[in-house]
């Protein structure tokens, strides 16, 4: 499914059922009838101009409903506060740090009431956007003590990587998280997952965990992934939960009349 597809769908979806707080299905019926078609054609207008605004309202949808209050150590780099969507790196965070377990990711994501199987389907938002360099270049050159890159890289890909990424290159250059269909919301990224291709370390980590190693083959393959659907569906789904964590209502929280500042 393209990218531009599988957000507006998002956007409908998230706004049409009903979640946790007080959110619920015709919220804005009186308020703002045609709210629904605001936002689709005005994602639409921007997502032909830049394809990677997709990317970007990911990142911002995971960050305003799973990040919140978890502080710096669940930040994603190079954000923007200019009243831009941000195109950084990740749509979802890396691990912590590079000796967190995938054990520590899904207990962050029990703690906001969701489980193993929306941490690896959330996760598969990389199929589209974009990381740098320097979020790479320690699995493939500085890895251990000894100086080794991360032996879960295949050793095609890690030449790959390398050539993309040169040790004294530019660590801002930017790389495709998904590198071989990175403007499609599709079932690759789990496939490079499988293969030892992911770029990303705590990607790469959810093969080399039990509990999660068997739903990225289920994505991954032909038949229990159902060509793809599945992840379709249950990406949606696991947006719609998330977006109901720690709803605020009333007088709690903000909305920025400008977006690049807060109010005063």
């Amino acid at each position: 499914m393209e990218a531009m597809g599988i957000l507006v769908f998002l956007v409908i979806l998230v706004m049409g059922l009903p979640v946790k707080g007080q959110l619920k299905a015709g919220f804005y019926s009186s308020s703002c009838p045609k709210v629904e078609d605001i936002i689709r054609s005005t994602v639409a207008s921007h997502f032909n101009k830049d394809p990677a605004v997709a990317a970007g309202l990911l990142r911002l949808h995971f960050h305003d409903c799973f990040v919140q209050s978890d502080g710096p150590s669940w930040s994603v780099p190079t954000g923007r506060r200019d009243g831009r969507v941000s195109l950084a790196s990740q749509v979802l965070p890396t691990l912590p740090s590079p000796f967190d377990s995938v054990a520590v990711q899904l207990q962050k994501f029990s703690a906001k009431g969701l489980d193993d199987h929306d941490l690896v389907t959330l996760v598969g938002a990389h199929t589209i956007g974009q990381t740098s360099c320097q979020f790479v270049k320690y699995r493939l050159y500085n890895f251990t003590s000894t100086g080794n890159s991360d032996p879960t890289i295949s050793p095609s890909f890690l030449s790959h990587l390398q050539t993309t990424c040169p040790k004294d290159g530019d660590g801002s250059k930017r790389i495709a998280l998904d590198q071989d269909s990175q403007t499609k919301f599709d079932v690759n990224f789990f496939k490079n997952v499988r293969d030892g291709n992911a770029v990303l370390e705590s990607d790469q980590r959810l093969w080399g965990d039990e509990e999660t190693r068997q739903i990225v083959k289920n994505y991954a393959g032909t038949f229990r992934g159902l060509l793809g659907f599945r992840f379709d569906y249950e990406f949606s789904k696991a947006m719609v939960k998330m977006s109901g964590i720690e709803v605020k209502t009333g007088y709690q929280g903000e909305i920025r009349k400008v977006c690049s500042k807060v109010n005063y």
